[in-house]
């Protein structure tokens, strides 16, 4: 697994937390021309794309979070971020990093983000 998702945590409703998903051993040639997106499962749900960014920097998200949550990527550092703000409760769920489209050989163990109301 090239890919480390880190940063979750416990947040209240309307609260902010940043992810991070590392590709410390990647060459960043490699890293620059992946497509790469956060997935997120909540309980008893299945898997969904939440926000996704190409090579070139184009970004698309999913309708739930739209306007709240921000993809990014920092290609000196090999990471991309999701910053999500105005969270809410259905927000929790493990949140996932992986190649666009997912690689099966990719899913890491996730961050947990868990938001109370």
């Amino acid at each position: 697994v090239q890919l480390q998702a880190s940063g979750g945590g416990f947040m209240q409703a309307r609260g902010s937390l940043r992810l991070s998903c590392k590709a410390p051993r990647m060459i960043t040639s490699v890293f620059n021309g992946k497509s790469l997106g956060w997935y997120r499962q909540a309980p008893g749900k299945q898997r969904e794309l939440v926000a996704g960014i190409t090579y070139g920097g184009s970004v698309n998200y999913a309708d739930s979070v739209q306007g709240r949550f921000t993809i990014r990527r920092d290609s000196s550092r090999k990471t991309v971020y999701l910053q999500m703000n105005s969270l809410k409760p259905e927000d929790t769920a493990v949140y996932y990093c992986n190649e666009l489209p997912p690689r099966d050989d990719s899913w890491g163990r996730g961050t947990l983000v868990t938001v109370s109301s």
